[in-house]
């Protein structure tokens, strides 16, 4: 009975090194993101997808195509463009004359990796067109519903809401997002990093010469993920999660709180963060250490409380050191 339980765990240990390879891989390409990677990995670990939003040119796109390029995976990318339609994003159906019968012809969606390009950039009926998705890994079109493969992820990029020509998404489809990662200005080291770089011959539109190549695979992923599923979680810990969120429902900065599917991510992405740092249980600080990506754009900000400067990050942040935390 040993064996296969050591053949599980040296499955895990492999994952978790390829994984650990997979950010060394991304950075070959990318300076000084390292929390937006490490929130990659960790939405592959819960199928769960990512939106990144930065002001234009901090590499959002960069970032989503070196994952593709560390990862043997499908990869597609859909520009969002405000003449975009639904039909773009999901397939339609094509008459084919010398049959007289009409095909479905699959969209970009139908790959593992999906790349949405500014994805707050085309009107909110082309946004909706990923819901189904996202939600139940398929698309229905003319009433028959049509598997996604698997692996399926969506990161979605998106420039800062008060950005011209851009519609907010709406709150249903922001909670699809497992985590909302915020792709900040580099450093002044790191930019000077990213400047030699392009000095030396760097071309990010070439990441095979930048040396980034696949590390890990759908073995891996599924590896990863049985272990994941396998990482305890103490009743504390859960009570420790139940409270965060019922906390934002009771913020007088906030109109809408978490809901318990945001509980549920929260749990699964401290889930994948115990696991990566190479434990099979969780504590209260991998809960902190996600909370914000996992909850920040789960809740929404009443007026006056945004005129004072209040962010959804500083609110998260203060319930954080007011929620008790287990011993």
């Amino acid at each position: 009975m040993s064996a296969p339980i050591a053949d599980s765990a040296g499955n895990a240990d492999n994952a978790r090194s390829s994984l650990e390879a997979l950010r060394a891989e991304i950075a070959k390409a990318v300076v000084g993101q390292d929390p937006a990677v490490t929130g990659l990995v960790v939405a592959l670990l819960c199928r769960g997808h990512v939106l990144l939003e930065g002001v234009p040119g901090v590499a959002k796109t960069l970032l989503v195509r070196a994952l593709s390029a560390a990862l043997e995976l499908d990869t597609k990318r859909v520009q969002f463009t405000p003449d975009l339609m639904p039909s773009d994003v999901t397939g339609s159906l094509v008459y084919d004359a010398r049959t007289a019968e009409f095909s479905f012809q699959p969209g970009p969606v139908f790959t593992n990796l999906l790349l949405a390009d500014e994805i707050n950039r085309t009107p909110p009926k082309t946004q909706s067109s990923l819901l189904e998705a996202m939600e139940e890994r398929q698309v229905t079109v003319d009433g028959t519903p049509r598997l996604l493969p698997e692996p399926f992820l969506v990161a979605a990029t998106q420039n800062p809401v008060e950005y011209e020509g851009t519609y907010p998404l709406p709150e249903a489809q922001l909670d699809r997002f497992l985590l909302k990662l915020n792709v900040a200005l580099p450093s002044r080291q790191d930019e000077i990093a990213v400047l030699t770089r392009h000095a030396d011959g760097f071309n990010p539109r070439d990441l095979h010469t930048a040396g980034v190549r696949p590390v890990a695979g759908p073995s891996d992923l599924e590896a990863a993920r049985t272990a994941v599923a396998k990482t305890s979680v103490s009743p504390e810990i859960t009570g420790y999660v139940v409270d965060i969120c019922r906390a934002t429902r009771e913020s007088p900065s906030l109109t809408l709180g978490v809901s318990p599917r945001g509980a549920t991510a929260l749990l699964s992405t401290a889930r994948a963060w115990a696991w990566l740092t190479g434990r099979d249980y969780v504590i209260p600080d991998d809960v902190k250490a996600l909370a914000l990506p996992t909850l920040r754009h789960r809740v929404q900000l009443r007026p006056e409380a945004e005129m004072e400067g209040v962010t959804p990050d500083s609110v998260i942040n203060a319930i954080l050191a007011n929620v008790p935390v287990p011993r």
